[in-house]
C-alpha cells in the first residue's frame, strides 16, 4: 500500500470517527441502558450499538469493498483490507461519566495496521496516523518522547476483563513496573493509551488480552509517530493475538525485560 493510499484511509477514518464521536457525545453523562456481555465484567450500552451502526453505514458508503469488523456485531475477516472498529473504546468509563473513552477506526492490510484515527470527544482530542506519514494530534504533527531510561518513564497499562478468575491478569507486572517507573497509569482505553504514547505523553504502554478493534488504529498512529510496537516476545505485533508493548523505542527493550521478569 502506498503512503497516499494509507493517507486516504486515515482521512476517511478521521472523518467517520469524528461524526461518530458527536453521536456518542449525545449520550455522555446521561441515563443509559447498561447491560453485561460475556462471562466477565464487560458492559455495553445502547450507544455502543448506535455508534457502531452509524460507522458501518458511513464506511459502506465510502469504502464499500472493504469489510468491517467491529466490537458489537463482529464481521467477516476476509480479503487483504479490513476496517477494525471500536465504536466506544472505554465503555466502562463512558457509562460512568469518566471522560477517557474514544471512537477508534483502524485499517489493517495483510494483518498489519496501516492507518487509523482515534477521536476522544469528551477530551476534545483527535489523533490520526498512516504508513509513510506523520502522526497528528488535532491536526498538528506529534512524536514519541525522548526518554531513554525506564526509571524516568511515565507508563500506562490495563487489565483484562477476566482478571477476577485468571492468574494471567497483569497484576504482578503492574506492581513490578510501578516500583521502577515514575508512574504507571490505568485509564481504561487502549486506543487512547496508544495515542498518548504517540504524542509523547506516555513513554511506554503494555497490555494483554486486547481485541483487534482496540489496537489497530493506535498501532498505526504509534508507528507514524516513530514509536515502536511489538508483542511481548519482542516480535511484530499481531492484532488478533491481543498482547503488545508500545513505546518511544528508546525504553522498549528495558520495558520488555522488566515486564518479562515480573511474570509469576
Amino acid at each position: 500500500m502506498t503512503p497516499d493510499e494509507s493517507r486516504a484511509f486515515a482521512r476517511v477514518a478521521l472523518e467517520v470517527a469524528t461524526r461518530a464521536g458527536e453521536l456518542a457525545l449525545q449520550g455522555f453523562r446521561k441515563p443509559k441502558n447498561v447491560t453485561h456481555k460475556g462471562q466477565h465484567a464487560e458492559i455495553v450500552t445502547e450507544y455502543d450499538f448506535a455508534v457502531e451502526q452509524a460507522i458501518r453505514d458511513q464506511l459502506a458508503l465510502r469504502t464499500p469493498d472493504v469489510p468491517v469488523v467491529a466490537e458489537e456485531k463482529g464481521g467477516e475477516r476476509k480479503g487483504d483490507l479490513i476496517w477494525y472498529v471500536d465504536p466506544i473504546d472505554g465503555t466502562t468509563n463512558y457509562a460512568h461519566g469518566h471522560p477517557f473513552w474514544a471512537v477508534s477506526i483502524g485499517m489493517v492490510s495483510g494483518g498489519v495496521p496501516v492507518a487509523g484515527a482515534v477521536v476522544a470527544p469528551s477530551l476534545g482530542i483527535a489523533w490520526q496516523g498512516w504508513t509513510g506519514g506523520p502522526a497528528l494530534r488535532d491536526g498538528e504533527p506529534c512524536h514519541v518522547s525522548k526518554t531513554d531510561s525506564l526509571a524516568d518513564s511515565f507508563l500506562a497499562t490495563g487489565f483484562p476483563y477476566d482478571r477476577r478468575t485468571s492468574s494471567d491478569n497483569n497484576f504482578a507486572q503492574f506492581v513490578a513496573l510501578k516500583r521502577v517507573a515514575i508512574g504507571v497509569r490505568r485509564c481504561g482505553s487502549a486506543a487512547i493509551d496508544l495515542c498518548l504514547v504517540a504524542d509523547g505523553t506516555y513513554d511506554g504502554y503494555w497490555e494483554m488480552k486486547l481485541r483487534p478493534w482496540d489496537i489497530a488504529a493506535g498501532i498505526a498512529i504509534v508507528w507514524a509517530a516513530s514509536g515502536r510496537v511489538t508483542g511481548f516476545d519482542g516480535g511484530p505485533p499481531e492484532v488478533e493475538r491481543g498482547e503488545l508493548v508500545a513505546s518511544n523505542g528508546a525504553i522498549h527493550d528495558q520495558l520488555l525485560l522488566a515486564r518479562g521478569k515480573a511474570i509469576p
